[in-house]
């Protein structure tokens, strides 16, 4: 991946890992924005416009050689986003409702510069067995999941306990469907 130099737009240390994983050399920038979205936008569209518009604060700086790579993860329950908690009150009661049911996960992905964009989503669905109030009181405790879409990492005891049933890309879930970042690299740098 030579004559490229890969920014990484996100401060995520799952991002991080699972981007090094596939092989790709990167440095992480990133800048504050609001993550507004239009209110009659699907829920589904929502996490690539959501990357699309944090790359696009980044654009302005990049060097000639740079590329950039952003990514939104969200949940979704009943066509309802589930977004990161407020406070552990808010964690607890999105568990709650993910507990005993399926939800869907989607990442946006943006890869791009100021001359050529790619613009991609990856779905998975995801099926919770029932949880009890102290399990779910636990997990909140013991891992502080405020920074989770959906008040969970699967990458940890939760995801371990809970998940009964996976349909799609585990990294995605993650934060990374690394498959389509991997693709996506890959027809960067073909063409």
């Amino acid at each position: 991946m030579t004559n490229i130099n890969w920014v990484l737009g996100s401060g995520s240390p799952r991002r991080k890992e699972l981007l090094a994983g596939i092989g790709v050399d990167f440095v992480v920038r990133t800048k504050d924005t609001d993550e507004v979205y239009p209110l009659d936008l699907a829920p589904q569209a929502v996490p690539a416009y959501l990357a699309e518009l944090k790359a696009k604060a980044l654009l302005p700086d990049l060097a000639p050689t740079e590329v950039v790579i952003c990514a939104d993860t969200v949940v979704i329950l009943d066509q309802e986003i589930i977004g990161k908690p407020l406070d552990k009150a808010d964690a607890l009661s999105m568990l709650t409702r993910l507990a005993g049911k399926t939800h869907e996960v989607v990442t946006g992905v943006f890869i791009g510069n100021n001359e050529r964009q790619f613009v991609a989503s990856d779905a998975t669905l995801v099926t919770f067995g029932n949880l009890t109030a102290q399990e779910i009181e636990h997990y909140v405790d013991q891992y502080k999941p405020f920074d989770k879409a959906g008040s969970y990492g699967v990458q940890e005891w939760l995801g371990y306990v809970a998940v009964e049933k996976l349909v799609g890309s585990y990294t995605n879930v993650m934060g990374l469907p690394t498959h389509l970042v991997y693709q996506m690299v890959r027809e960067w740098m073909a063409k």
